[in-house]
């Protein structure tokens, strides 16, 4: 299926009932950096800490009646966003995750009456268990990123800015699976076509920038990051998302662990912003330098707060982290 600006102004009105329309605030902090307006969208403030309520939400108000219930493959916030939409609408909800899922984003879905299932070490084995439950059990499968209706969810988050404020020249996405990136990108451009969307990831394990580097979806390697929203594929057999990042996104930009870690510190110290790593990328990408020739105003979206909270308090702290085979060294901020 094709997504239009219609279907996104259709998934606004649906949705309208369940999420937050969010702050755009600005940083007094990055607003000095870039020597113009840099604004942040609150996307954290959404009731499940998220801005995946937006397409689960979108998605599900779409179901028939008779639907037995919906599954879908999660880092931790779709499943989240899947989870209070199903119990909105009184439907069963399984959620499959892999072992490289935080504790804490397990116990937020499983507080919301939602299953959990952990499969393997790796999203693509825990969306083979979502496919099966649909298969064997007759689940609808809730996609995170590659979905006409989720997408059309997630784009709404940028007919908000729009909105908010038609003088924004640049939109900083945190980029995954896609559906936020291509889909605000979508929106956006057909509000102003001169605006620049680009996507922000992490080094290690970004799927959508390998993929639109060679053309075609492609199978990545995944690693514990601070980023861990960001992480998973894009789908072998992706339809929607991974076309809307190829030719809508402007770049795709990835920042290392060491540079998202500053970037916590960054919110927190200067704008009070407690939030996940994934949230953090596009404010890591300004403070490193690599967003090159950058106008203003500038919008990032803090795209959600649910991490574990132990590792984030070691962040504020200064504290070293270890991911995986990865140290990330602390540092005071400011010293």
């Amino acid at each position: 299926m094709r997504l239009t600006l219609r279907d996104i102004i259709a998934a606004q009105k649906r949705i309208s009932g369940i999420v937050v329309n969010t702050p755009l605030t600005p940083s007094p902090f990055l607003s000095e950096r870039v020597g113009d307006a840099f604004l942040l969208k609150l996307e954290m403030m959404q009731p499940v800490g998220a801005f995946k309520l937006r397409g689960a939400a979108s998605a599900i108000s779409c179901l028939d009646s008779n639907v037995k219930g919906v599954t879908c493959c999660s880092t931790g916030n779709h499943g989240r966003g899947v989870a209070y939409a199903a119990k909105a609408r009184g439907i069963k909800a399984v959620i499959c995750m892999s072992r490289l899922v935080p504790q804490v984003k397990v116990d937020g879905i499983t507080a919301l009456g939602a299953q959990v299932r952990t499969i393997g070490d790796c999203q693509d084995e825990a969306q083979e268990e979502s496919l099966r439950l649909v298969r064997e059990e007759g689940l609808t499968e809730i996609s995170p990123f590659d979905d006409v209706h989720v997408i059309a969810g997630q784009a709404t988050v940028g007919l908000e800015l729009m909105e908010t404020n038609p003088d924004i020249a640049t939109i900083l996405v945190p980029v995954s699976g896609g559906g936020l990136a291509g889909g605000i990108a979508l929106a956006a451009k057909q509000i102003n076509p001169a605006i620049k969307v680009i996507g922000i990831s992490m080094e290690r394990g970004a799927a959508m920038f390998e993929s639109v580097r060679a053309g075609k979806p492609v199978e990545v390697t995944e690693y514990a990051s601070l980023a861990d929203s960001l992480g998973g594929g894009v789908g072998l057999d992706n339809k929607l998302s991974f076309g809307l990042c190829r030719d809508y996104l402007d770049d795709i930009i990835l920042v290392s662990e060491a540079e998202i870690y500053r970037a916590m510190q960054t919110l927190f110290y200067e704008d009070r912003m407690v939030c996940e790593g994934a949230s953090a990328v596009g404010v890591a990408a300004l403070l490193a330098g690599k967003l090159k020739n950058l106008k203003g105003p500038v919008a990032t979206i803090i795209t959600g707060r649910n991490m574990d909270m132990g590792e984030y308090l070691k962040v504020i702290n200064g504290h070293d982290i270890t991911l995986g085979d990865v140290v990330v060294k602390g540092e005071q901020y400011g010293s």
